[in-house]
């Protein structure tokens, strides 16, 4: 794996020497010197994209995604949500909410491995979980049909009862032997192999109409800097994180030969510089992606907290420029419900100048998903629907009418 610094290419000018007479005839140099000019050159072009990405022998498909969404990011923020095609506020089934506010497909669909991994999915026709693993996989079969981006999360159900994926369901004990348990030579390493191998028997059925391989972005252990789950901070240290993190894309990789994933590098927001932002990096040859989970900032906190998103997005987009890699806001939202009201121009001025202010390069954005009781994205039948679809509209934000064909690198 190839880590390059921004290349600048330096086109100066030759000095233009001019012979002027003087009055006794004499002959006197005199030297005009034009200024330099910098220009730009982009390091990553449609035949060394596979320098950068984790995965040398990725599919077409899979390259095409890269390149793609890391050249959107200079004119365009992808638009999507999480289950957007079966979570709804007030189960008003049909289109995703989005295409029923703006008329369009969102950009980006989110998944999620928790059912398909879960102990009681047990591949029969009749059972809920496999049942919904089905559902998945056709949702995800879908978007890809129609040229929007997958991205998958994991909401693991720690290893000892698997009841839960959140540290406030574990006792002590659990919580400080659990993540490292999963680790190569621990405990529960064995059962973490075999959550890996179901993984990778779905993401290598995800076909498209010409049998090709669909690719996907994972993001597994998300939110690591915060304690919530059972991977968080306080119960791993960075190089146990790290270790695990390496695991995961080593095993369906290099083992299960898995060729169509992008890898999601999403902290929380917790951090304030690069340094904590890299401190549990596994590194550039395990990372595709580096993200930000960020809701606290955006929780009616005005335009200190959209400024204060905006430093953190800018110090992972200027990373990921130096290391060539796709910067993403890989979760957000602000979730409207009967006790919490719309927030005034939520969208269109507080989260579009968190994306875009600063210069900053961000592929994508994604909301959490929509619920009975819950949105957050606006339907088109609520107060502040107007304000989702100013934002859809602007310069720089893109549904899926917006994005070029982003599974097949230009000509």
């Amino acid at each position: 794996m190839k880590t390059t610094f921004l290349k600048t290419a330096f086109l100066s000018l030759s000095i233009l020497a001019i012979s002027s007479c003087s009055s006794n005839g004499e002959s006197s140099p005199e030297s005009i010197v034009a200024p330099t000019i910098t220009v730009a050159i982009d390091p990553l072009t449609t035949q060394n994209v596979t320098n950068y990405m984790v995965d040398a022998t990725a599919t077409k498909e899979t390259i095409a995604l890269f390149y793609n969404l890391k050249t959107l990011s200079k004119t365009k923020v992808a638009i999507g949500q999480q289950d957007a095609f079966n979570s709804f506020y007030q189960d008003n089934a049909g289109d995703s909410d989005i295409k029923k506010n703006t008329g369009y497909d969102p950009a980006l669909l989110g998944s999620d491995f928790i059912f398909i991994t879960d102990k009681n999915n047990n591949n029969q026709a009749d059972n809920w979980f496999y049942q919904q693993e089905q559902k998945t996989v056709s949702d995800v079969k879908a978007a890809y049909a129609k040229g929007i981006i997958n991205t998958f999360s994991w909401h693991l159900r720690e290893p000892n009862k698997e009841d839960s994926f959140y540290a406030a369901d574990m006792t002590a004990d659990q919580k400080a032997t659990a993540f490292k348990s999963i680790l190569p030579g621990g405990t529960n390493h064995e059962w973490f192999r075999k959550k890996l191998d179901k993984i990778a028997s779905v993401v290598l059925n995800l076909k498209g109409s010409n049998g090709e391989l669909i690719p996907i972005i994972f993001r597994p252990f998300h939110e690591f800097d915060g304690s919530w789950f059972w991977w968080g901070a306080s119960f791993c240290t960075p190089e146990d994180y790290k270790t695990a993190y390496k695991f995961t894309v080593d095993y369906l990789k290099n083992t299960k030969g898995v060729h169509n994933i992008l890898y999601a590098f999403s902290p929380d927001n917790s951090y304030t510089t690069e340094t904590d932002y890299l401190s549990r990096y596994p590194g550039d040859k395990y990372v595709d992606i580096l993200g930000m989970d960020n809701y606290g900032d955006f929780d009616n906190q005005g335009q200190t907290g959209a400024t204060r998103a905006n430093s953190k997005l800018k110090i992972l987009a200027d990373l990921a420029k130096t290391k060539v890699k796709i910067a993403a806001l890989t979760e957000t939202g602000y979730q409207v419900t009967t006790a919490k009201t719309p927030i005034t121009d939520w969208f269109s001025t507080y989260l579009y100048s968190a994306l875009t202010a600063n210069d900053i390069q961000i592929s994508y954005v994604m909301f959490w998903n929509n619920t009975k009781d819950g949105y957050y994205v606006p339907n088109g039948s609520v107060s502040n629907t107007a304000d989702f679809k100013t934002f859809a509209t602007k310069p720089k934000s893109a549904l899926l009418n917006s994005v070029p064909k982003i599974y097949e690198l230009p000509k």
